[in-house]
């Protein structure tokens, strides 16, 4: 059973609140700025990404967004949303079937799959969505907390 849930009022939730089937949403536009930006953040300026002329030449016939770019879409949802504050990616798998291209409005599902509370780890199925067809997917492992860190009051 899938129960989409909103980010926790706390900014993340804990193992203990965790269970199969929980399910967050994100919806993220591959926009011409943040394929600039990824490039500049991780140095990768291969042409297909960033150069038209070239880019029409290949299979794509036209500029992709950086496959890793797309995938950060779904740290964004496991960082603020599910498990969200204070998860630490272990490993990510994923699989790219279809390219981003400019412009596409990609949807990040992330959807809990096991809970570990012996090594307070879960896995998480994560699947990107452009105009309802698949465009990635893959499992993450993600440390979460125990419990919340006390306030500073």
């Amino acid at each position: 059973m899938v129960e989409l849930v909103d980010k926790h009022p706390s900014g993340g939730y804990i193992l203990e609140e965790l269970h199969v089937g929980m399910t967050a949403e994100k919806v993220i536009t591959a926009t011409e700025q943040r394929i600039q930006l990824f490039a500049e953040a991780s140095d990768d300026f291969n042409p297909v990404h960033m150069d038209e002329a070239f880019a029409s030449k290949t299979a794509y016939r036209g500029r992709i967004a950086h496959g890793l770019l797309s995938a950060s879409f779904g740290s964004a949802v496991v960082g603020t949303i599910l498990p969200g504050a204070g998860a630490i990616y272990i490993s990510q798998q994923l699989q790219f079937h279809l390219p981003v291209r400019i412009d596409d409005v990609v949807t990040i599902r992330v959807t809990v799959v096991s809970v570990d509370a012996e090594s307070a780890r879960v896995e998480l199925n994560c699947e990107g969505f452009v105009d309802g067809k698949l465009i990635m997917d893959g499992i993450a492992t993600v440390r979460v907390p125990r419990r919340r860190k006390p306030s500073a009051r």
